[in-house]
């Protein structure tokens, strides 16, 4: 089979790329640009593409199908191209679902903790030598590759995400998946730039719910008012199985599970990431995991990349940095930090850097996001909202959002950088959350700040 990629270098383009290419079809692909480490990635394959830029005369009328990019627009010469041939143009998601309309499709969706609930997982999965399919939106550690498709397996777990497919598709991502058993891990408005309204965006985890196949399952985590009315309104004709936060203690730094054989240690931590795993154990036992090899497995589990990594610690000092951003992941990320060390001073930096969050109109969102933090810092650039094309946010702005008189706001790279490595680390944690990287931040020199 040859498939051409338009916008080939994304994340989770270049993924599927690889994985279609491990699968033995014929890929090629164009992009303006492809950053590292889809470029190394792409190029060790044989299949990074000559010159960047969009070249019309790659599609052909021996193509079997074209896969199209969100990073490519309506417009794009290729896509035309693709279009006056009347060749076959999927979505990502549909290209997906095309691969695995003949497996059991297990969905994980949710505003957060999804990446995290599919990596344990795939975790457990292998750990156990278990071999399915996947599609998971983090690197793991034990895996080449973030896409794995097969002719024989007969599981593909899917990160279900409710962003747009495509340009010319304007459906989110996990509504093209029909799965069979599925999750949804909680609702917290998001992507204020595509769903204006919240009642907007809670919509499209109904359809997602209302899109499980005629007899499959959902697991839901009940702690979420919003999830529990979504899923328990649905007059889809499924298994509906709530969970919850299963017990736990933090004991010296370290988080002890309880299981029916008594406390485990476990290298994860915080009450949303105890409330991540009580979700994919359900997911685990659906798919023929029983409950103590789930348990042996998990307690190896260190984390999805970028979420909760720990960058440094010595005796008296630990710092973290984590993917956080929207207010729901970013309080539950700070509250996770200061409940593991109780002890410690927590300091925690947020960068407000995507779209919703240097939204004017959203940044109220972030009331008591900051709260369990006892220094609490936010950074960002000015150039950023003009970039976003946004209204201007003021400190004063930013200040009553999070509704702390102590707020501390930077918004020079380099004054932000002097204050932290002006500090002394000693019995303190050092968190440091954001989608980018404080206008240059070096994390590897962050790591001397921790002796």
């Amino acid at each position: 089979m040859n498939v051409h990629f338009i916008a080939i270098g994304g994340s989770a383009m270049h993924n599927l790329a690889l994985a279609l290419h491990n699968k033995g079809y014929q890929v090629t692909g164009s992009d303006d640009t492809i950053f590292e480490p889809s470029k190394s990635r792409l190029d060790a394959k044989g299949l990074l593409p000559e010159a960047f830029g969009w070249f019309p005369e790659k599609v052909t009328a021996n193509l079997d199908a074209i896969v199209l990019g969100m990073h490519a627009k309506a417009d794009n010469p290729e896509l035309l191209k693709a279009q006056d041939l009347g060749l076959k143009i999927y979505s990502y998601p549909e290209f997906l679902y095309e691969q695995s309309k003949h497996k059991t499709r297990v969905v994980i969706g949710g505003s957060h903790g999804k990446t995290t609930i599919t990596s344990m997982i795939l975790h457990v999965m292998h750990y156990h030598d278990r071999d399915v399919d996947y599609m998971v939106g983090a690197q793991l550690e034990g895996f080449d590759v973030m896409v794995k498709l097969t002719e024989d397996n007969d599981f593909i777990v899917l990160e279900g995400d409710e962003y747009l497919s495509s340009p010319i598709d304007r459906r989110p991502k996990f509504h093209l998946y029909k799965p069979n058993i599925a999750l949804l891990s909680g609702i917290a408005w998001d992507h204020i730039n595509v769903f204006p309204t919240y009642d907007n965006y809670v919509e499209q985890f109904s359809i997602f719910v209302d899109s499980i196949v005629k007899g499959g399952s959902i697991n839901y985590n009940e702690e979420d008012a919003e999830v529990k009315r979504v899923v328990e309104a649905s007059e889809n004709p499924i298994r509906k199985i709530a969970y919850h936060t299963p017990e736990y203690t933090v004991e010296n730094g370290e988080t002890l599970l309880e299981t029916p054989e008594g406390p485990m240690p476990i290298e994860i931590f915080g009450q949303h990431n105890l409330n991540n795993l009580a979700g994919a154990k359900w997911i685990c036992q659906h798919m023929g995991i029983d409950e103590d090899d789930f348990y042996e497995a998990i307690s190896t589990f260190k984390g999805a990349s970028k979420r909760l990594e720990k960058i440094a610690e010595s005796n008296t000092s630990v710092a973290y940095k984590d993917f956080a951003h929207s207010p729901s992941k970013v309080k539950a990320t700070t509250n996770a930090v200061k409940e593991q060390y109780n002890n410690r001073t927590l300091v925690a930096c947020l960068e407000l850097h995507t779209y919703s969050s240097l939204n004017a109109e959203f940044l109220n969102e972030y009331k008591g996001a900051l709260d369990a933090a006892d220094v609490a810092v936010v950074f960002y650039s000015p150039h950023a909202v003009e970039i976003k094309k946004l209204d201007h946010v003021t400190e004063t702005q930013i200040a009553d959002a999070f509704k702390r008189d102590d707020l501390i706001i930077y918004t020079n790279p380099d004054d932000f950088k002097d204050y932290l490595f002006s500090q002394n680390f000693n019995n303190k944690s050092l968190l440091l959350m954001s989608s980018g990287n404080y206008g240059g931040l070096n994390f590897d020199e962050v790591k001397d700040l921790i002796q």
